[in-house]
């Protein structure tokens, strides 16, 4: 397996294999594969990737069957049998729409984009693109094809073999693989892309170094192209979102990773377990039976195997070690997200380590995306409260993708597992937890409290305090109200943390009984009750609510503690240590006496 970044789906299609008797077709728009048995007497089966529960019927054999298809949603089915007849066994009557005159040497559909694209001229390197859209045709701008060299003869010098349809990022392009380089000192093949808008020119906007000659096929995976080389038996992928060299109108790319075979795959041995002991066979990869189409299909006529063609991130990993350009390959994949989490967990643990500005890099990237999706989503609520959404039926809520990494992303899978692991030395470990930091606030994102909350336990485990005072005296550390009560928490190991949570509340304009609230929700009874003397209010709090966080605390000197502060209060508002019954404290007197005994209870004092 060693690099395989590209796999054979693991569910293929299984059809029975082209023979004299059975004849094999695939139906390009439903990627279907059409086994047609003795002309369609003995039965004709439908298979897709999609769907596991396969069509089958028969026909009558009427000759031989030239091409036979599915309308979208298999409602009508058409079978051609001499060349300029079409059958629909339902009759049905036909209306024609549009009328073109137009030499052609061959045709391609691409079932994505709903464009046809016409061979003309004798040379045949002059393309004619249609747009089909709900019945009408239109015709898009034609365009010429650069062939390597001026031919020779007038014959026809541009096979279909040579031109593929794909969209890719969103955009159609028309694919051409050049045997041969334009200019006389590079050797080796091309593929040129021409992008082919629905309004506009067709213009030359790529070409892909093959550095090699032979035989090739295309294949589209997750936005990437994907050239087969049967010579070699490797294939190589290119991404035409990552720099290439520009020469003022195209774009040169080399492949992003090093050759590599397709991952070997075991033919799946169908049958009881009894006689599937034997060991499963390997598909021969890269044989001269299988056929490619548009965008990820590869099909195996002579085994009988439908597949749709995969990209591995892990492997590339691996690959590509410049972590700047590996971040810009997997953020644009489907599934990214597990893989780029764990690179970030790779490059801040040993071995592979990366240095603080490598570090910086990759989480700029990370937040580059992650801002434009807050950005787009801020927008398109805006658009939503003020009304506009209704009379722009365009608008749609932006797709959050998996190259989306927020903060609890981040905090959950790298680094509070990171900071836990304690392996670094701390001064890289804090370093690191503020380059994310900085770099949230570069692209002016709002940092959760619970990132701060990080940064302080990592200072308070190393007690590096006069870190954490210049912290929070240069705002260097958000104020929140969680960040506030942990510090309030921390005052037993670092006294000056009192008087810093509390300068946080007053900035935060937070009122008092609200700090008291928050305290003992964070169970921080005694922060709360200094809090509340060090600012003369405690003599009207309620002691029930301090003696039922106490209790929630579970912790028996600490209840002991608070319910003495309170005997002692009532003794000195009343005279009396013990609890009125507005007070509603029955139940923790009872408490009290159980853990404490009776002669706990404090005695009122008579002067």
């Amino acid at each position: 397996e060693g690099g395989c970044y590209l796999a054979l789906c693991a569910r293929p299609v299984h059809f029975e294999k082209a023979n004299p008797v059975n004849c094999v077709f695939f139906d390009e728009a439903n990627k279907q594969v059409f086994a047609v048995r003795s002309g369609g007497a003995t039965g004709v089966v439908v298979k897709g990737l999609e769907d596991r529960n396969p069509i089958s019927f028969r026909m009558e054999d009427k000759g031989e069957v030239k091409c036979i298809k599915f309308s979208l949603g298999n409602k009508i089915l058409a079978v051609q049998r001499t060349l300029k007849s079409v059958v629909l066994p339902e009759k049905r009557s036909l209306k024609l729409l549009k009328n073109q005159s137009i030499n052609v040497n061959w045709y391609m559909y691409c079932p994505e984009s709903s464009v046809i694209l016409l061979s003309t001229t004798v040379l045949g390197n002059v393309l004619q693109p249609f747009y089909f859209k709900s019945g009408t045709m239109s015709k898009l701008s034609k365009f010429e094809i650069e062939l390597p060299a001026a031919p020779k003869s007038s014959k026809l010098s541009l096979s279909e073999r040579d031109i593929a349809m794909a969209t890719i990022y969103g955009q159609l392009y028309v694919l051409y693989l050049r045997h041969h380089s334009r200019t006389s000192n590079s050797t080796g093949a091309e593929v040129v892309l021409y992008h082919l808008p629905r309004e506009g020119s067709c213009k030359k906007t790529h070409i892909l170094k093959l550095n090699r000659t032979g035989k090739f096929a295309l294949n589209v995976v997750d936005n990437l192209v994907v050239v087969h080389h049967q010579d070699t038996e490797t294939s190589v992928i290119f991404d035409i979102k990552l720099k290439g060299e520009f020469d003022g109108s195209t774009t040169i790319h080399q492949f992003v990773l090093p050759p590599r075979s397709i991952q070997p795959y075991q033919i799946p041995v169908a049958g009881p377990a009894s006689v599937t002991s034997q060991s499963p066979v390997l598909c021969k990869l890269y044989s001269s039976s299988w056929i490619v189409f548009q965008p990820d299909i590869i099909i195996s006529a002579s085994e009988g195997y439908l597949w749709s063609l995969q990209v591995k991130l892990e492997p590339v990993v691996n690959l590509l070690l410049d972590k700047g350009k590996l971040m810009d390959f997997l953020l644009q994949r489907r599934e990214c997200k597990m893989v780029i989490l764990s690179v970030c967990s790779q490059m801040l643990s040993e071995p592979e380590r990366g240095s603080l500005s490598v570090i910086a890099t990759v989480f700029d990237k990370l937040n580059h995306e992650y801002k434009k999706y807050l950005e787009a989503e801020q927008s398109y609520t805006m658009v939503v409260e003020a009304g506009l959404s209704r009379s722009n039926p365009l608008l749609k809520r932006p797709v959050r993708t998996q190259a989306v990494i927020d903060q609890s992303d981040m905090y959950t899978h790298v680094l509070s597992v990171f900071t836990e692991k304690k392996e670094a030395p701390h001064k890289f470990t804090i370093a690191v937890l503020m380059e994310y930091i900085r770099s949230l606030n570069q692209f002016q994102i709002a940092v959760q409290h619970y990132l701060y909350e990080l940064v302080i336990k990592t200072l308070v485990q190393h007690n590096l305090f006069y870190m954490l005072h210049q912290f929070l005296q240069y705002h260097v550390l958000s104020d929140s109200k969680p960040l506030a009560c942990l510090l309030l928490s921390l005052e037993s190991i670092y006294p000056p943390a009192h008087q810093l949570s509390l300068d946080m509340l007053k900035r935060l304009s937070t009122a008092n009984d609200e700090i008291v609230e928050v305290l003992l929700s964070k169970h921080q009874v005694l922060a709360a009750l200094r809090f509340i003397r060090g600012i003369g209010g405690h003599d009207s709090i309620s002691a029930r609510k301090f003696l039922d966080a106490a209790k929630q605390a579970e912790d028996d000197m600490l209840f002991y503690t608070i319910f003495r502060f309170f005997e002692q209060r009532n003794q000195r508002l009343r005279g009396n240590p013990s609890f009125t019954p507005g007070e509603h404290c029955e139940e923790h007197v009872t408490f009290f006496k159980q853990v404490f005994g009776e002669q706990a209870l404090m005695k009122p004092t008579t002067f």
